[in-house]
């Protein structure tokens, strides 16, 4: 995406500011938590969030953070304002994990925000001398699909839908675009400016997206609106697709260009500028598990979406970072990614998910490691919701995790099997696919204050922030 120079010069006024807040030791640190759709991120706000403030009452639910070791004096979210953007609602989440039976949340269909303010007292002889610090930190939650979005802010409707159409010729996508294609390819070079025309192909592209996500286990599926239009519901600006060279120029394909470039606008003011565009820290949410058991496509789809993402974003230390010492950020500092659902494979394997992690995201790892960024890779559970067992196959012992199933509140063993440690062969993939069950989360303090059982968010959290914190 290219900068507005109107509003680099918008930021840099605004983080001048809070470099004056920072020096007088009340300093600002917007995290981004980034992931494609059930990569789990409302999750990993929530117990974030109820860890935080746990910890901050002295509850030792962080110990590899840095902070914990008596430093951090407190942690409160902060209350309601006048804020037009919803709020994240860390309190019914956690009251919804914790109810009898549990629930996990529902899917997000809008932005939401919330910050938390961590007290912390100085190092040293600066400690005596000065009062303690705050340090506010703002978190977002979003819909995954529109993560999806941000690539196409590149691209003009004939890119976008050549690069579309192309996709969804090859591959697990062609069965499921069969009828939409046949239509798309049958629009004459003279095709009206009909609405019926325009809401036929739209709802039938809408409906492959649909069968893609939900059946296939794809990801990279474009626009992300189209499979969670938000609380706006469907509207006119979203009846286009992706349309054939040879209708382009017709009065449709000149309607479809329009709304796919409102759309565009749309989707900056709603979503690009009041999120993606002024991160100081990212954590990159991958459910690998998810896309390793749905198939050979689906996992080097979830890589495809990961690199095209990442290539849209700022990492690392800009102009202003540099000039004033890094009081003034203009990227991401650092980047965190985290395979999800550490808890579904055995200890022995969380080594591995990592390892795999780590080669599934190459290409925008080392893109923000070019850029200067600091970049960590972890295996995570937000919530953890198994213990370790052991399986018997054939009279051998294999390692597995056991846990309650959330579909019958029973308990169950289970051995999801090899997890490779980098992009597996092909003999992998002639394997039939391991559905992993959905597990209960354990019993939960409806208030939090115990915090929450997790894998390795600390350890996320101290790389993530150590130096700010």
């Amino acid at each position: 995406m290219t900068p507005d120079p109107l509003r680099l010069v918008t930021d840099a006024v605004s983080r001048t500011g809070e470099a004056a807040l920072a020096l007088a030791g009340r300093e600002r640190l917007r995290l981004g938590v980034t992931g494609l759709s059930r990569a789990g991120k409302t999750v990993f706000l929530t117990s974030l969030v109820a860890s935080l403030v746990a910890a901050g009452a002295g509850r030792r639910t962080l110990p590899g953070l840095a902070v914990t070791g008596g430093r951090l004096l407190g942690a409160r979210t902060i209350p309601p304002g006048i804020e037009a953007t919803p709020r994240f609602d860390a309190e019914a989440h956690l009251a919804a994990l914790a109810a009898d039976p549990p629930a996990w949340p529902a899917r997000t269909d809008d932005l939401s925000t919330l910050s938390v303010v961590l007290k912390l007292r100085r190092h040293g002889f600066y400690g005596q001398v000065l009062p303690d610090r705050e340090v506010t930190l703002d978190l977002l939650d979003y819909p995954g699909e529109w993560l999806l979005d941000l690539p196409m802010f590149d691209q003009d409707f004939a890119e976008w839908s050549d690069q579309t159409l192309a996709r969804l010729r090859k591959g697990l996508r062609a069965a499921p675009s069969a009828e939409f294609l046949a239509f798309a390819d049958s629009l004459p070079v003279t095709a009206p400016a009909e609405d019926s025309l325009a809401r036929r192909g739209h709802a039938l592209y809408r409906g492959f997206l649909g069968v893609a996500r939900d059946e296939i286990g794809l990801r990279f599926l474009q626009p992300g609106r189209f499979l969670n239009p938000g609380p706006g519901g469907d509207a006119p600006i979203l009846w286009f697709f992706p349309l054939p060279e040879a209708a382009r120029d017709s009065p449709l394909g000149l309607l479809l260009a329009r709304r796919y470039d409102a759309y565009l606008r749309d989707q900056r003011d709603r979503f690009l500028d009041p999120v993606f565009r002024r991160f100081d820290r990212q954590v990159v949410l991958v459910d690998v598990l998810g896309a390793l058991h749905a198939g050979r496509d689906a996992f080097e789809d979830t890589a495809e979406a990961l690199a095209a993402i990442s290539a849209t974003l700022r990492y690392g230390r800009g102009l202003l970072d540099r000039l004033t010492g890094g009081l003034l950020r203009d990227g991401i500092g650092r980047v965190a990614f985290a395979a999800t659902k550490a808890d579904h494979v055995p200890e022995v394997s969380r080594d591995n998910l990592a390892s795999l992690l780590a080669d599934l995201v190459d290409a925008p790892r080392r893109r923000a490691e070019g850029a200067g960024a600091g970049v960590s890779v972890h295996a995570v559970a937000s919530i953890r919701c198994t213990q370790e067992a052991t399986a018997t196959h054939e009279g051998r012992a294999a390692p597995a995790v056991r846990g309650v199933l959330l579909e019958n509140g029973r308990w169950a063993t289970v051995d999801p099997g090899v997890v490779p440690s980098r992009r597996p062969p092909e003999s992998f993939w002639n394997a039939a696919y391991f559905q992993m069950p959905v597990f209960r989360p354990p019993v939960l303090d409806l208030h939090g204050a115990a915090g929450v059982p997790h894998l390795g968010l600390d350890t996320l959290l101290s790389a993530l922030m150590d130096d700010a914190l």
